[in-house]
């Protein structure tokens, strides 16, 4: 998955279709002088249906088409014959998709499970046929209902990643590199802050043919929360990983104060982030001897698991994997 490639949030336009009108046909036949009313049914408009794929990781197929509609529904004809159903239309979207209304911001529904439907319009009612209005006082009525019209509206789609493992760092921790090294994904490496401007998303494979999802999001600074640099944007991304792996380098000035202001800027944006389990990886190990090692040891942050490892040394990487996996089941 590129950057490029990769979205996240986008607003489409749907409407369902309208029901058919019902027919107002009286019947006639050659020996039969007054055969009565006999307008068939409107077909149902089309809904517009909502479908999770989980093979989907992003919302860029929806970039380029942001309106959808449904078909109409076909009028009644005769001899009670009811129209054809509108053709629904379906939006197939990646697990973890949530709908808003885009003027009251209201969340809707959530799509958490491959091939779930869900009815974001209903198509309009068909209209019934006139020999539905038949009666001892009104034999030959001449009129039928008019299908009902459909729904329309603007909606909200945001993607959250559903991922077991979340990376929070500061820029330039070293998220991207371990990714690439404990997973296939290929994200962009480079020396300067901000590198990963999109998540990016790697399986990590474990014993016994075992494996989980880990997602790595542009580094969060000071401030993320209130709209500094990048992070604040897709911190809504690890709200549904279960363990998150906050990732610090070891030549961090103050490792302790580094993790308390990005346990701050994850308290700021959803407190209920601190609920979930937290895993303390100190990178880029391959500097450290010894002695360094045991000195830093003596700064970490209290409450909190901790390893070190050397995503380019692949040193420390075995017992992360272990530490996840039990932190998962």
């Amino acid at each position: 998955m590129t950057e490029g490639n990769f979205v996240d949030y986008i607003k489409v336009y749907a409407s369902s279709g309208k029901g058919g009108r019902g027919s107002a046909h009286l019947h006639r036949e050659k020996y039969i002088a007054k055969g009565g009313p006999d307008g068939g049914d409107g077909g149902r408009g089309g809904h517009v249906i909502v479908r999770g794929d989980k093979n989907m990781w992003t919302l860029f197929h929806l970039k380029f088409k942001r309106h959808f509609r449904a078909e109409h529904g076909g009028e009644g004809g005769s001899s009670r014959s009811t129209g054809h159903d509108g053709a629904d239309i379906v939006i197939p979207v990646p697990l973890g998709t949530i709908f808003r209304d885009a003027e009251t911001n209201e969340v809707l529904f959530e799509v958490t499970q491959h091939d779930e439907d869900v009815i974001l319009l209903k198509g309009g009612k068909g209209g019934k046929g006139n020999w539905h209005f038949k009666s001892a006082t009104n034999q030959t009525p001449r009129y039928a209902q008019p299908g009902l019209e459909g729904e329309e509206g603007w909606y909200r789609i945001e993607l959250k990643i559903l991922a077991d493992v979340g990376l929070v760092g500061f820029p330039n921790a070293g998220k991207s590199t371990l990714l690439s090294v404990i997973t296939a994904a290929k994200p962009k490496i480079a020396d300067y802050a901000f590198t990963t401007l999109k998540p990016n998303l790697g399986i990590v494979e474990y014993r016994n043919h075992q494996s989980f999802v880990m997602a790595d999001i542009p580094g969060i600074i000071e401030g993320a929360s209130e709209g500094k640099g990048l992070g604040h944007y897709f911190l809504r991304h690890i709200e549904r990983n279960s363990v998150l792996l906050f990732l610090i380098s070891a030549d961090s000035d103050d490792i302790k104060k580094e993790y308390e202001i990005l346990l701050n800027e994850l308290r700021k944006h959803n407190p209920e982030l601190l609920d979930k389990h937290r895993l303390l990886a100190i990178s880029k190990c391959d500097m450290l001897d010894d002695e360094l090692q045991k000195e830093i040891q003596q700064e970490l942050p209290e409450g909190i698991d901790t390893v070190f490892i050397s995503s380019v040394a692949q040193t420390g990487l075995t017992e992360l994997k272990d530490k996840l996996w039990k932190m998962l089941n």
